[in-house]
């Protein structure tokens, strides 16, 4: 059986994916709610990718350079972890 979070992520790419082709609809209703979803997607493939990030030992500065934000802001969002 494949570890959890390869699962959520097969899962979370194939919601994107269809996400990301709503975005694109002719419907300007459709595609926000679309990319509203994609952003909340996201979010959680963030705050997993994080967590496994410190669990892996790397520190804070290292995911903030990953993310293209500063140290502070990502040890104020996820810093609970």
């Amino acid at each position: 059986m494949a570890p959890t979070s390869t699962m959520v992520d097969r899962m979370d790419s194939s919601t994107l994916r269809t996400l990301a082709g709503d975005a694109g609809s002719d419907d300007p209703i459709v595609a926000l709610r679309a990319i509203s979803r994609m952003h909340r997607e996201l979010d959680q493939i963030e705050a997993v990718a994080v967590r496994r990030a410190r669990n892996a030992n790397a520190t804070w500065q290292l995911i903030a350079l990953a993310l293209g934000v500063s140290k502070q802001a990502v040890h104020k969002k996820y810093g609970r972890m």
